[in-house]
């Protein structure tokens, strides 16, 4: 199966570096236009780009700076108590405590997404918004000189008619090339509606915006937000995994067509429409309040100790037929994710021979599964007695020690290795805001159909943290024991 992901940050340049465009517009031209989108025309310092007297609101930045913030609230500031301009401290909050590292061989061929955690970026970056195409022009005369700038608006604005305000956001510098492609990758999700200021961008599918000269095959699935550029063929790809941009090709780049401001809508519609149209999309996790937090942990505990107590008895009879059949160990042990994307020890009776990692890898061109998961209908790794306790999932009773634990949960998502979670980040995020069960929505539902259980994991995954609630925990219960006991 051929699949597309995400370009690597640290091998995919930035657009002013190598000439890497989309719908003819490299990364900062992009970002001009997603403010356009608002009525809000970018003005950077030094630049020659004329100030368009249309254009509703101007935000004064640096050279090279990428932004992305919450217009709304500052709209109120400037339509309340009308300042000549307002200076902004924007506060990045960016990395919300990690960031993403994409790995690449030495070809630049996608390996793995990697997580990265850490403390959120620091930074503060200042800029102004005036409704004054005067003031706008006098940040852009200042050529790459910050200091003599914020002077000359200082200067030329009375102290009663400019307010200061702060605001948290996300600052990407353009001149590293890897903050760059972080921009970029936000941007595909964040902005659902790029044809508003870019002529050449076509919904071709949800979420999916595609040059109207490119090709798309007629069974390509995508999955998360994607953009295609000029010249793309995508006849022969099976599935295109996002957020991502598929860039120009370079010997197809388009023209850069010119913004029309009397066409834009005001800035406040745009907004409100780009939020409502991205919360049709946006994954909401319910929120437990503590006491519901404290019954569905009580619970597990109280379902974990009662399962122990009738199982652990026949814990030495099930290590003996395993001994018998492939010697030991008797248990395998699994690094998996749990809340947060913190790791723990996943526990299980072994089901599989001893040297199933090397058999896997021989037999990698013969999965069944369309997504990060490795399945057969006949795994020669699985001994004769791993096929019957999976089919009885008795492989799975050591894991309620997992629950008596804290790293899981008797109901949630299936539990997954880092590898796994990386392959559609709002997925991952989503399934990673609870613990892991050890039987879950996918587990009773999923249909198997070849080439629909990853779109499947996805789907019930999402539904399960969106839904999450006592009643579904009990119906997944339910129709675990149905299955298990064939009813």
């Amino acid at each position: 199966m051929t699949t597309i992901t995400e370009p690597h940050p640290a091998a995919a340049p930035a657009a002013k570096a190598n000439g890497r465009t989309v719908w003819g517009l490299t990364p900062l031209q992009l970002h001009d236009r997603f403010w356009a989108a608002r009525g809000v025309q970018i003005v950077r310092m030094g630049s020659v780009q004329p100030i368009d007297a249309n254009a509703e609101l101007f935000m004064l930045v640096g050279p090279n700076v990428l932004t992305m913030f919450r217009l709304h609230p500052l709209l109120d500031t400037l339509n309340w108590l009308h300042p000549r301009v307002l200076f902004i401290r924007l506060r990045n909050t960016a990395e919300h405590g990690y960031r993403e590292q994409l790995i690449a061989d030495e070809h630049d061929r996608f390996v793995r997404f990697e997580r990265v955690y850490g403390g959120a970026d620091s930074r503060v970056t200042r800029m102004a918004m005036t409704t004054d195409p005067h003031l706008a022009g006098i940040w852009r005369d200042h050529a790459h000189d910050p200091a003599n700038a914020w002077r000359a608006l200082r200067k030329d604005v009375d102290r009663n008619q400019r307010i200061t305000a702060s605001v948290d956001g996300a600052v990407y510098n353009g001149d590293f090339d890897r903050e760059v492609m972080h921009f970029v990758r936000q941007l595909v999700q964040v902005w659902r509606r790029p044809a508003a200021t870019i002529a050449r961008a076509v919904n071709s599918a949800d979420a999916v915006w595609s040059d109207r000269d490119s090709i798309l095959g007629d069974q390509t699935r995508f999955i998360g937000p994607v953009w295609i550029g000029a010249g793309r063929d995508l006849s022969n790809i099976e599935s295109i995994v996002g957020p991502t941009i598929l860039w120009d090709d370079p010997d197809a780049i388009p023209e850069t067509d010119v913004i029309d401001w009397r066409l834009i809508e005001p800035f406040a519609t745009h907004e409100q429409h780009e939020t409502a149209h991205a919360g049709e999309r946006r994954i909401r996790p319910r929120r437990l309040s503590r006491l519901q937090l404290a019954g569905k942990r009580a619970f597990d505990i109280v379902f974990a100790l009662l399962v122990l107590t009738v199982t652990l008895p026949f814990y030495p009879l099930i290590m003996l037929a395993i001994w018998v059949e492939d010697g030991s160990p008797f248990f395998f042990v699994h690094r998996r994710e749990t809340r947060g994307g913190r790791e723990f020890p996943c526990l299980k009776f072994r089901t599989m021979r001893n040297d199933a990692e090397k058999l896997k890898q021989k037999l990698a061109a013969a999965n069944q599964a369309d997504g990060p998961q490795f399945f057969m209908d006949n795994d020669p790794r699985l001994t004769r007695l791993g096929r019957i306790m999976r089919k009885l999932n008795i492989d799975e009773l050591p894991q309620f020690f997992n629950v008596l634990l804290g790293q899981m949960s008797v109901v949630g998502p299936r539990p997954s290795p880092h590898g796994e979670n990386q392959f559609c980040p709002p997925w991952r995020e989503a399934r990673l805001s609870v613990r892991p069960g050890i039987t879950g929505l996918w587990q009773v539902l999923r249909s198997r159909k070849q080439g629909l259980d990853f779109q499947e994991w996805i789907r019930y995954d999402i539904e399960y943290v969106e839904s999450l609630n006592w009643r579904m925990d009990l119906w997944i219960i339910w129709r675990t024991l149905r299955h298990m006991l064939r009813i």
